[in-house]
């Protein structure tokens, strides 16, 4: 027994030693301590910089002490940044532990610390580009939806734009317009992580995967289209009622082909299409570090038939998360491999010290480099030659992706999708884009594609 109770004694001696060398600082840093707000008793918070040094927050303090938080771009950046008051959210909330904590110098700390003056906190370099983001926005005009930006090699997000927005500079006029009893405002959510929305036409890149995986002879799948055609009794029609005639499979993927997809959701196993789409995380949690809402997929091996046609091309009750659909086109773009997106690049002391370093990591291979590359070579097709043809082919950089429309509502009400990555052989960005009633505001999602990433080539 005293052999034992030594043991257990020195255990957690060795354990407590190892959480303050080594665990310590990532629990008071995760964003749900509430506790770390205290450090605002003696350091001035730091700012939020962009990875081309554009400064997006800042806490300005004026001559008798008060302290402001002050986001010089008003609207630009305002849901991944987030703000401070009403609680916090963005990369406010991310990132409020390394704003609130002082690496300035150790005599100049000292110095204030007597002098009862506040230190100065350090510095959140984002992985934020001014350019990418203002494009984005610029793109979306004045639709509503959101637009996502990420290097799928690494999971660096360089854009993340959610509208309606809002300027963080009038936050006591915001919160009480989006509070007010009767309020229909819906500028504090962000669409880009909390918005979900009927994936549309870019989930039948699942759909053509899983036949993909059960049949060994894809290459030599034909259907004729019709337009129209009945399968489980439900009746599935075409856009615009177009008649594609003789598909194959990667026809399928790039006309978009509403009937070959039904087709093949009879053809499948529908409690193996769940396990596919689980293993890209629906219905799981995401890896990502702020606020998010869950993608959703409802079929399973004893749903009634007659669900499945709506759902392969998209519909029915699947929802997903713009993030969640960057994250599955940038796994194909990075071979099978989804890496955990991220917005922290560095943390500076307020003189331009590196105190910390963040660095890229992977989730996991989600498929097999072999399947990534069948796909990318069929998304490829959608810009050559099929529904993005008229939006991105014939550009400097190559592109692979997917259009979606996705229906909404009973009176016809549309949103529009795109998902892809350009420079396809070593892919340089992702996006995930999203358009609210894309009919009504004239705006396509792959129109907003072209212009991102003619602006990132043009840097």
């Amino acid at each position: 027994m005293t052999y034992a109770f030594a043991f257990v004694f020195l255990a957690m001696i060795g354990y407590i030693i190892y959480f303050m060398a080594v665990d310590s600082q990532g629990i008071i840093a995760n964003s749900a301590n509430k506790r770390q707000d205290s450090f605002a008793d003696k350091v001035v918070r730091g700012k939020l910089i962009t990875e081309d040094g554009k400064v997006i927050a800042e806490t300005k303090v004026s001559k008798n002490g008060e302290e402001t938080r002050s986001y010089p771009y008003d609207n630009l950046f305002s849901h991944v940044v987030g703000y401070t008051q009403y609680g916090k959210s963005g990369l406010e909330l991310e990132g409020n532990y390394y704003m609130l904590t002082s690496n300035a110098n150790i005599f100049e700390r000292v110095y204030r610390t007597l002098r009862e003056e506040k230190n100065t906190g350090d510095n959140v370099i984002t992985t934020l580009n001014y350019n990418i983001q203002k494009t984005a926005r610029d793109a979306l005009g004045n639709a509503q939806g959101a637009v996502l930006v990420m290097e799928p090699a690494t999971g660096k997000i360089l854009a993340m734009v959610s509208k309606p927005d809002y300027n963080a500079n009038e936050m006591e006029k915001v919160w009480e317009r989006a509070t007010a009893e009767d309020s229909e405002e819906s500028m504090l959510v962000n669409r880009a992580t909390q918005g979900l929305y009927a994936p549309g036409s870019t989930f039948k890149i699942l759909t053509v995967l899983e036949y993909m995986r059960e049949n060994a002879n894809y290459a030599d799948y034909s259907y004729t289209c019709e337009s129209e055609g009945v399968f489980h009794s439900v009746s599935i029609h075409c856009a615009h009622n177009n008649a594609h005639g003789k598909v194959t499979l990667a026809d399928t993927l790039a006309q978009s082909c509403n009937t070959s997809v039904s087709n093949i959701g009879t053809k499948i196993n529908i409690g193996k299409l769940r396990e596919l789409c689980e293993t890209f995380l629906y219905n799981q949690e995401l890896p990502y570090n702020n606020i998010y809402n869950r993608s959703s997929f409802q079929l399973d091996s004893k749903t009634e038939a007659n669900q499945i046609p709506q759902t392969v091309i998209g519909q029915g009750k699947t929802l997903i998360t713009p993030l969640h659909n960057l994250l599955i086109i940038s796994a194909i773009a990075n071979g099978g491999v989804m890496m955990k997106p991220y917005l922290i690049d560095s943390v500076e002391n307020y003189e331009g010290a590196r105190v910390k370093k963040f660095t890229s990591s992977s989730y996991g291979k989600i498929i097999s480099a072999e399947e990534a590359l069948a796909l990318s070579e069929m998304l490829e097709g959608v810009v050559n030659d099929g529904t993005a043809k008229k939006y991105l082919s014939g550009r400097k950089y190559s592109v692979a992706g997917k259009t979606g429309t996705a229906e909404y509502g009973s009176d016809g009400n549309v949103n529009s999708w795109f998902i892809g990555y350009s420079n396809v052989d070593n892919p340089d960005i992702a996006v995930s884009i999203v358009i609210e009633d894309a009919d009504t505001v004239g705006i396509k999602a792959a129109q907003v594609a072209r212009k991102i990433f003619d602006a990132y080539y043009k840097k």
